[in-house]
């Protein structure tokens, strides 16, 4: 019996510890699903499916919204967890035709978002390089309606630009390895990646990754096949862009201005590409429209600024385009109405610490110290006050509180990315070294910030700290930023010419993507800044954490070399420590599993106690300690709290349970007992009560009515026909002859059969049984009024043959040309078909040579249509330990003939079965070890009198036959 879920009892915030074995394990499998399907969370071994089966059942079982967070270093392993709970959900929710849909399209969003998003770098080789935040919305049974995706900070500085050892975003080397030489072609690509400067070289190719293949399984969810081409052209441009090159060019004033400088024709490409005009792209490539109230001034821009204005471009179509297809995937799968039940599954960059760090690793540790907030609020801080107020009691565990250094960095005043912004914002000369120094002068006394500039600093004779960086000490450990390039990043800046190039584009994604470029609506206003816009995604993420039951897996990466069977303790240990998992072993120790109010408890568990059973006249708290002290339950197993009762084992809280069951199956016996009990017995009544009436009707009408009925249903047989093949029958014209209308149509039948047989065959065959009057289902074709020959080939005269008669052991009874369809096309090839006492064998035409010799007891049945075509299938029985020799299917201007005679020799030797008969127009022939349909339809072929056959696909046969 499956095991009974405990709701409504509150858990220990659940986490689950996963390490990256940077191998496959057999141990998420079709059969461990199964395993942990409905299983309660303690009873089997810790796993990434028991946390996903806790969640799924929570949110089905007791209404609440769940979340699971899923955190860890850059390469421990996060994307494929959560890549694990989707496909276990996917597993144990509901089935049906749309849900599979539903489920088919959140699954099939990971492959396309990972392609997009996700690239090698030097601690992971998928790793994800953009945050990614799924809600899944369920109906009341617990079946998935679809989802919203959420998207968070995408790396857009890597088009590009990577650090050495690492690559682009997966989906260009996907494109260039994957995509058919035709697709290439119209997007104007080579495959060599050597010519994109967009693409580094030195890793280009990864280890266990095939981009060829990977490319094959990217299906945009929804799309249509001129979107996914737009979206293709769109990452084609994006390798173009890199390949423009910019040349000085001298004016009058004295400055220079660029030039593109194309030789190899890749600006004309993307401007095809894209429905661009080159001029205006090369225009915007080379000059700066400054617009200030009503004053607009055009300037011109160098060398440098070019190449800027260039990546600037590339990034931003690369990092809009990436937008555009959450937006599009969303529109496929989200859901029409709200139910309120949701499923979050959080799966964001891990904690980077990299030899040069930038804003890109800021911004991505400032999110992790926030989910690493939220984890100690709730199983560290919450659960130690909860016993504090419940006064149970508690020696307090001390833990570290990173609120302090979320503050360094989020504060509206102070913050590093409040200053950060006021620095791009200010009027002036802005460099990243103003921030720097802006730093050094707000955050000097703060205990997690480090400077080398600092006033106070300690560290003027570090080395390891440069002038242009600043330290802060994370969670994880200190971490080094170089402060290069964090105001231009932040600022996110593309000319409003390039803006306004893009929307002149005809593709008929570029106005989607650059609205800002249509002249129409020019905002003077200056957009919000990077930090800005992630700072505020991430309060409105944490705000819907907050209101869903969170569950944990944390990721633990063994070692750095991304290789299996190494375990570095110091690497490990540093991580179980940071994670704050020592300290959450500790509370789970000390404190209890389970909790729930006292009235909850006393109404689930009443029943097994006399006293309780079944109501308690009393305070709640006071029924719960009857009702444990009669179940001896150890004292050292429990704790009894202000409004709640404290459970400290699971094991006590499953003992409960299954008493519980026991004692709801007696009751239930009880119940049924009662009921079926008064159920018969009001039956009964009503049975009694209408016998009596149907009896007085009864036997006032029915002498009379019951032989006029009778009289008039057997004259009405008269007008039946005598030919076997009309199925015609009188209808029964009252329900209480149906049975005797049954058994006098069969009969009827039977005879009308056996004397057709025996005007047939001229009383050739004597006794009729009911497997050989099958024959007679069949319409018989025009070859009936032709004498049966036997020997149409001549066998014995024809010297042709001669060598095939001799070898033949009896006399052969019957030799016929006939065509042996062929399962691949439906066409046939002419055999010989001889028929002796024994045997039935094909023989080649030309040669004469055995095709197929058969023994008459392997022939099990033959199957035939009813109609005039002239096919019929040979079918063997099951031989040589459940191997089968294949069926045959053929077609023969003398079929009656060919299946009498197969019927007459199969029947008459009583050491034989009964060869059975089968009509119908449609039926399963065996080749080898496949199962292949059959079917006749009438209407063709329109050339010409005979059947013809077709192959439909891999499991059906056609043959047309024309109408009559």
């Amino acid at each position: 019996m499956q095991q009974d879920r405990i709701p409504s009892w509150e858990e220990l915030r659940i986490v689950v510890i996963s390490m990256n074995p940077y191998r496959s394990l057999p141990i998420y499998t079709p059969q461990k699903v199964e395993e942990y399907r409905n299983r309660n969370f303690y009873e089997l071994s810790p796993h990434i499916y028991a946390l996903a089966d806790e969640a799924y059942r929570s949110l089905r079982d007791q209404d609440k919204d769940q979340c699971i967070l899923i955190t860890g270093e850059s390469g421990a392993g996060k994307t494929e967890a959560s890549k694990l709970v989707m496909s276990y959900v996917a597993a144990v929710c509901g089935k049906g035709q749309e849900v599979n849909k539903v489920k088919e399209q959140l699954l099939q969003s990971n492959p396309v978002l990972e392609a997009f998003g996700n690239a090698k770098t030097m601690r992971n080789d998928n790793s994800s390089r953009f945050g990614k935040y799924m809600d899944i919305e369920f109906d009341f049974k617990g079946d998935p309606l679809g989802g919203v995706i959420s998207n968070y900070l995408l790396e857009k500085s890597r088009v590009c630009k990577q650090p050495r050892g690492e690559r682009n975003f997966h989906i260009f080397y996907q494109l260039l390895s994957g995509a058919s030489d035709d697709t290439l072609m119209k997007l104007k690509l080579d495959r060599d990646f050597s010519k994109y400067n967009y693409l580094s070289l030195d890793s280009a190719n990864v280890n266990g990754l095939d981009d060829a293949a990977s490319f094959r399984t990217v299906r945009i969810v929804g799309f249509m096949e001129a979107e996914v081409q737009s979206v293709l052209e769109l990452v084609a441009a994006v390798l173009k862009l890199g390949n423009i090159e910019f040349k000085p060019e001298s004016r009058v004033n004295g400055f220079d201005e660029s030039r593109v400088k194309d030789k190899n024709g890749e600006t004309i490409e993307m401007c095809e590409l894209l429905g661009i005009e080159q001029s205006v792209l090369e225009r915007a490539f080379s000059y700066r429209t400054v617009e200030a109230k009503m004053e607009k001034m055009s300037t011109t821009l160098n060398v440098a600024q070019a190449y800027y204005a260039r990546d600037a471009l590339a990034k931003n179509l690369y990092s809009r385009l990436f937008s555009w297809l959450v937006t599009r995937i969303n529109e496929s799968i989200k859901v029409g109405l709200l139910f309120g039940l949701v499923m979050g599954v959080l799966d964001i960059y891990g904690f980077e610490i990299f030899e040069d760090n930038s804003f890109e690793q800021f911004i991505i540790n400032y999110c992790n110290e926030k989910l690493q907030q939220i984890f100690i609020e709730l199983t560290l801080r919450e659960e130690q006050e909860e016993y504090i107020r419940e006064d149970i009691e508690w020696t307090n565990i001390e833990y570290f509180n990173n609120a302090v250094i979320c503050d360094l960095i989020e504060n509206n005043q102070n913050g590093i990315l409040a200053m950060l912004d006021e620095e791009c914002l200010r009027p002036g000369t802005v460099t990243d070294d103003t921030f720097l120094d802006k730093l050094n002068t707000i955050c000097a006394e703060h205990q997690h910030f480090e400077s080398r500039l600092n006033k106070n600093s300690k560290f003027l004779t570090d080395h390891s700290l440069p002038h242009s960086c600043f330290r802060i000490q994370h969670y994880a450990g200190k971490v080094l930023y170089r402060v290069e390039g964090f105001v231009d990043k932040n600022n996110d800046l593309l000319y409003r010419d390039l803006s306004q190039a893009m929307y002149k584009a005809t593709h008929s994604l570029m106005r989607q993507l650059f609205p800002e470029g249509n002249p129409a609506k020019v905002n003077l206003k200056r957009p919000p800044t990077a930090g800005f816009q992630f700072k505020a995604s991430v309060g409105v993420l944490m705000k819907n954490l907050q209101t869903k039951n969170p569950n944990y897996i944390r990721c633990i990466k063994p070692n750095d070399k991304k290789v299996a069977h190494i375990f570095t303790d110091s690497l490990v240990c540093h991580q179980v420590r940071y994670l704050g998992l020592v300290e959450n072993v500790r509370v789970r120790r000390a404190g209890y599993a389970f909790r729930q109010p006292y009235e909850s408890c006393l109404e689930r568990y009443k029943m097994l106690c006399k006293k309780t059973w079944p109501h308690w006249r009393g305070p709640a708290r006071d029924g719960v300690e009857v009702l444990l002290t009669d179940c001896s339950v150890p004292t050292e197993e429990f704790a009894y709290g202000r409004s709640k009762i404290f459970i400290r084992n699971p094991r006590t809280l499953f003992t409960l349970e299954e008493r519980r069951r026991a004692c709801l199956e007696d009751l239930a016996t009880l119940i049924q007992k009662i009921y079926r009990g008064w159920k018969s017995r009001t039956h009964f009544l009503l049975l009694k009560k209408s016998q009596v009436v149907v009896a007085a009707w009864y036997r006032r009408y029915a002498p009379f009515s019951l032989s006029l009925q009778m009289q008039k249903y057997f004259l009405g047989l008269k007008t039946t026909t005598m030919s076997p093949m009309d199925n015609s029958w009188p209808a029964k014209p009252y329900g209480f002859l149906e049975g005797a209308h049954t058994q006098l149509r069969r009969i009827f039948h039977l005879w009308r059969v056996c004397y057709y047989l025996w005007l047939f065959f001229q009383g050739g065959i004597t006794d009729f049984t009911g497997q050989r009057v099958k024959l007679l289902y069949m319409p018989l074709p025009s070859s009936v009024s032709q004498p049966f020959k036997g020997d149409y080939l001549e066998i014995q005269k024809n010297p042709k043959y001669q060598k095939l008669n001799s070898a033949m052991e009896e006399k052969v009874l019957l030799a016929d040309l006939v065509n042996k369809i062929n399962r691949a096309n439906g066409k046939g090839s002419p055999r010989l078909f001889l028929l002796t006492k024994s045997n039935f064998v094909l023989a080649d035409q030309k040669t004469g040579q055995v095709k197929a010799s058969v023994p008459l007891p392997d022939l099990a049945s033959v199957s035939v249509s009813t109609q005039s075509d002239g096919f019929f299938a040979l079918k063997l029985k099951e031989v040589m330990e459940g191997t089968s020799k294949g069926d045959f299917l053929l077609s023969s201007e003398h079929l009656i003939e060919i299946i009498t005679k197969l019927h007459r020799i199969g029947t008459t030797a009583a050491d034989r079965d009964q060869i059975n008969i089968d009509i119908s127009d449609e039926f399963l022939v065996q080749f080898k070890q496949d199962k292949v349909c059959v079917k006749f339809i009438q209407g063709g072929p329109k050339n010409g009198n005979s059947a013809a056959c077709k192959r439909k696909n891999n499991r059906l046969l056609e043959v047309s036959v024309p109408s009559p």
